[in-house]
């Protein structure tokens, strides 16, 4: 945690002595700001800040690809005189045991259009999800599995 208030320290001095404020000119200098950090520290201070933050980019960017993907298909539901939904109910089994990564998870998937979790299981060994456009459950579970579930696992452990 210290090194990322660190890091964003860098990053807004990257940008007061450019003279820029723009978004860009902030992420450039975090990334500078990130780069220098991984080259002055040493391997065991700060070793989960530098493994960890490229995972959570990667979560944002799988997250920021399916809302849009999803999006566009709600847009294409609601614009289009033929229905192709196929709303069902679908009970999700977790790997997940920290409560943390659970709510990152459910809320995540409630998100994206077209999916809601609308209960996790009293043992929070599953949650239930109300969902749009799914023919096959058993792909949507291996999907969620895959994507958002690996994903949240490794940027938050």
């Amino acid at each position: 945690m210290k090194l990322l208030l660190v890091n964003i320290l860098l990053a807004m001095s990257w940008s007061a002595l450019t003279g820029s404020a723009s978004l860009i000119n902030f992420l450039t200098g975090f990334a500078l700001g990130y780069l220098a950090l991984a080259v002055t520290r040493g391997r065991r201070h700060g070793e989960t800040y530098f493994r960890r933050l490229p995972r959570m980019i990667g979560l944002l960017g799988f997250f920021l690809r399916e809302l849009a993907a999803s999006g566009l298909r709600a847009v294409r539901e609601v614009l289009s005189p033929v229905r192709r939904s196929r709303p069902q109910i679908i009970r999700v089994p977790l790997a997940l045991r920290d409560r943390h990564q659970i709510l990152t998870l459910a809320q995540l998937l409630s998100l994206t259009p077209g999916t809601l979790v609308l209960d996790i299981a009293p043992e929070q060994d599953a949650f239930y999800v109300h969902t749009l456009f799914v023919d096959d459950a058993d792909a949507f579970r291996d999907e969620v599995r895959s994507g958002f579930e690996r994903r949240v696992a490794e940027a938050l452990s």
